[in-house]
């Protein structure tokens, strides 16, 4: 089979073609005949390292966490856990390299069972190799509230104000589908009128160009008793913002540190109002959280939710397998929208 891989960090050209084995699966694994892979961002940073030339955990690598294709194999064991789960079954998958060397930048990956999930009826692969990382840390972000919900469904968030920072990514594209498909009024912030058709498109009922005018007063003026919980993909850039305009008992859900590491507030009104600094990341939230998104994200997807595309508010741009570093590349430099990496 086809596969890229890399045998050291370093920047996209380090990503090599070459051909390996068709895996077979372990112990509770599934085989999956892959036709998409989606890249993020955690996979370009973790082909980098923290420099070039780091020594990896395995003697080679194949990135990218997400895709989607056709259950082709299934382990005794996998088969037990999951005995709804047949060959043939479209699946979209997550974590795939994640403590394993096999991702899904290659034709054929074998992953644990929990981590394979069956695509609705007509659900393309292209939306489900854009779950994972995006879907899945959005629906963490938007249960992670004080005073709830810890699942999502129509009207879950009901009564509730989500202020999502960077609507046109990946990740906010999919909090702001999400966030309104339950119910909650959602605000988001963009910096661009490119992004804001965009972030309209997905759903989002007010759109704030931060770099075009007051912030503070547009969310303010859309959300008067203030927001009960933001998405955050800007902890430090963001911090004064979100303190100006968080509700008694809000909640800042960070899953990124675009703009700075480090976050600097008044402490006072923090504590006076009660409010939530909380950190979420998919490779240590735990494999409990994990099933409950994925099994949200499944309703979403049934009810028609998390689609992909421009018209969609996410644009795709595609890659064949052969030039995967061009598609690392591509999300290295902020391409706006959803990269896929094209395997079948």
């Amino acid at each position: 089979m086809k596969s890229i891989v890399y045998r050291t960090t370093g920047d996209p050209s380090v990503l090599t073609l070459v051909e390996r084995p068709i895996p077979k699966p372990g112990p509770g694994e599934v085989r999956v005949n892959l036709a998409v892979s989606g890249v993020n961002p955690t996979d370009w940073k973790s082909r980098r390292g923290s420099k070039s030339g780091d020594r990896l955990p395995f003697a080679e690598v194949t990135p990218n966490q997400d895709g989607a294709g056709t259950v082709e194999a299934i382990s005794p064991e996998a088969a037990e856990l999951n005995p709804q789960l047949e060959v043939g079954d479209p699946v979209w998958i997550f974590l795939a390299q994640h403590l394993q060397p096999g991702g899904t930048a290659q034709e054929y990956v074998t992953v644990p069972v929990e981590h394979v999930v069956r695509l609705p009826d007509g659900v393309s692969f292209d939306v489900g190799a854009s779950l994972g990382v995006p879907a899945m840390t959005a629906h963490r972000a938007l249960t992670v509230a004080e005073q709830g919900p810890t699942r999502l469904s129509p009207g879950a968030l009901a009564d509730r104000t989500v202020l999502v920072a960077g609507g046109a990514g990946a990740v906010g594209h999919a909090a702001i589908q999400l966030a309104r498909w339950a119910g909650a009024t959602v605000v988001t912030t963009v910096s661009s009128e490119v992004k804001a058709v965009l972030a309209r498109a997905a759903g989002a009922h007010h759109v704030v160009n931060y770099r075009e005018s007051d912030a503070a007063a547009e969310i303010l003026a859309a959300a008067p008793d203030g927001v009960d919980l933001v998405v955050e993909v800007a902890p430090g850039p963001n911090a004064a913002l979100n303190l100006t305009v968080l509700a008694n008992h809000g909640t800042i859900a960070v899953y990124a540190n675009n703009g700075g590491d480090s976050v600097t507030f008044d402490v006072r009104p923090f504590f006076a109002r009660n409010l939530r600094l909380q950190g979420l990341l998919l490779y240590t939230v735990g494999e409990d959280a994990l099933q409950v998104a994925a099994e949200d994200i499944t309703v979403a997807l049934r009810a028609g939710v998390l689609d992909v595309g421009e018209a969609a508010g996410l644009p795709i741009t595609r890659f064949p397998l052969e030039q995967t570093a061009h598609a690392h590349a591509a999300v290295e430099a902020d391409t706006v929208g959803k990269v896929l990496i094209d395997i079948a």
